[in-house]
């Protein structure tokens, strides 16, 4: 029983850790992004989604390399895409304004948006289909896929702020700290995270055997949302600064870089393709997570005008989640 509660209190000092520097990490990736000169939509999916999306590749690697623990590693990127398309929801609940979140972001995160439906789709074929694709030594070809797709996505997003960057203003850099200085500290925060990162799946392989809610539905819930969190502190501190591009931005970015990490994953599993060991229950929130994206595009497009608390599209993509992992939970391996 002792060692139960010091899981415990592993996981929530590790969770601590990774909420505290990934906001530190987040504030340096944004004064990076600001004397770069990049646009807020692309500096959210890009530099902020790699630097909020460092637990989920750092508990892959942990998971799959130490702990022998497929599932974990699989349930851990799916449920956090699902979790991260849920923090627009906490989002729109956090907006002071009228208007719903949604109604006030750039169209051109639908692009995002889209790029991770096709990767989602891509993993549900090669969840329920494994030896489609075949495989290259023992990694499945599937990931090389995911690779493609994501620097596909990453290079139609680069042009496409490349396209827009006419339309903005320029900005004066008003920062006491030079490059240099942001990105040594960005280097010292993403050394911190990653460690803490590496923690989680050790204590979350322990706590899913001791509860019996299985490493499907434990990695999906707790640790997604766990991992995740850098992005919900990021998100909710933009919102506050009306910055809304920059929080939406990292939350597509962030999935579409989730699914790149699979690949990763799938090279250091060298017992086969990744997918061929983890349960197939994990199909339900890569078809939950196509879902409620799809739901957050049709709110950016259509922009709705009215909210009472949430917005339609948000409060339906908060009822999505809640009922997919209802689902996960009944038939928990």
């Amino acid at each position: 029983m002792n060692a139960i509660y010091l899981d415990i209190l592993g996981f929530i000092l590790a969770t601590a850790v990774i909420v505290a520097t990934g906001s530190r990490l987040s504030k340096y990736g944004d004064m990076m992004a600001d004397m770069l000169g990049w646009g807020k939509m692309f500096m959210g999916i890009v530099l902020l989604a790699s630097v909020t999306s460092m637990p989920e590749l750092m508990n892959g690697i942990s998971a799959v390399v130490f702990l022998d623990a497929p599932d974990l590693a699989v349930g851990d990127i799916v449920g956090s895409c699902a979790f991260n398309i849920l923090i627009i929801s906490i989002m729109d609940l956090f907006y002071d304004h009228k208007k719903p979140l949604t109604s006030v972001a750039q169209t051109g995160h639908v692009i995002a948006a889209s790029f991770g439906i096709i990767l989602l789709s891509l993993v549900a074929f090669a969840i329920l289909m494994p030896d489609i694709f075949g495989t290259i030594l023992w990694i499945g070809e599937f990931s090389l896929l995911f690779l493609l797709f994501y620097v596909i996505a990453i290079r139609v997003i680069f042009s496409y702020d490349k396209k827009e960057s006419h339309h903005r203003e320029e900005r004066k850099n008003t920062y006491t700290l030079t490059l240099k200085q942001v990105v040594r500290r960005y280097i010292m925060n993403a050394l911190v995270l990653m460690g803490a990162a590496m923690l989680l799946p050790y204590f979350g392989e322990h706590l899913a055997e001791a509860s019996g809610m299985g490493q499907s539905f434990f990695g999906t819930l707790f640790i997604a949302a766990s991992t995740s969190l850098p992005e919900v502190v990021v998100s909710i501190a933009a919102i506050r600064l009306g910055t809304i591009d920059l929080a939406i931005g990292n939350i597509f970015g962030s999935n579409i870089f989730n699914i790149a990490i699979l690949t990763i994953d799938d090279i250091l599993y060298t017992k086969g393709p990744i997918l061929q060991f983890t349960s197939p229950n994990h199909i339900i929130p890569v078809l939950g997570t196509i879902i409620i994206t799809a739901i957050g595009i049709i709110g950016i497009v259509f922009k709705e005008e009215k909210k009472w608390k949430l917005a339609i599209d948000t409060a339906l993509i908060a009822l999505v989640y809640v009922l997919m992992m209802i689902l996960l939970y009944y038939i928990k391996d």
